[in-house]
């Protein structure tokens, strides 16, 4: 499952079993999630994630952004809540990515508003999987 976590809203986003495809799941408030609200856990039990993969800013230049230690405090603290391990991955570009796409869609700024983190989250996740299969499976 991957967190697209911000401050007002985290996007949430899970794969197949197999590990071949990400899908964009919902949005929360990141107060219900940081606090392991009914919400949170909700969603942790439809879905029973393995790990939680967790969007970390990087710079264009590859190095940590200046929300990284916020976020990696908050992801510390809702895997603490949950039991479920964290690992982080680059999300560098995954929100204009998932803006750009929704726009193509038609969409306006405020109905993209709710979508765009969980988009986002898919977007990162799918690029972490992809990085894991070994070079020459076919998806």
């Amino acid at each position: 499952m991957a967190l697209d976590i911000g401050e007002k809203r985290v996007g949430i986003a899970v794969s197949d079993p197999d590990e071949r495809v990400a899908s964009p799941v919902c949005v929360l408030p990141s107060a219900d999630v940081r606090a392991n609200a009914k919400s949170f856990r909700l969603v942790i039990e439809d879905w029973e994630p393995d790990l939680l993969l967790c969007g970390l800013p990087y710079t264009l230049a590859g190095e940590e952004g200046p929300q990284a230690q916020r976020i990696r405090e908050f992801a510390d603290a809702v895997g603490q809540a949950t039991g479920i391990p964290i690992e982080f991955a680059d999300e560098r570009l995954s929100s204009a990515e998932a803006k750009r796409s929704l726009r193509e869609k038609g969409l306006s700024e405020k109905a993209m508003r709710g979508k765009v983190d969980m988009i986002a989250a898919s977007l990162f996740l799918q690029a972490w999987l992809d990085a894991r299969r070994p070079a020459g499976l076919d998806r």
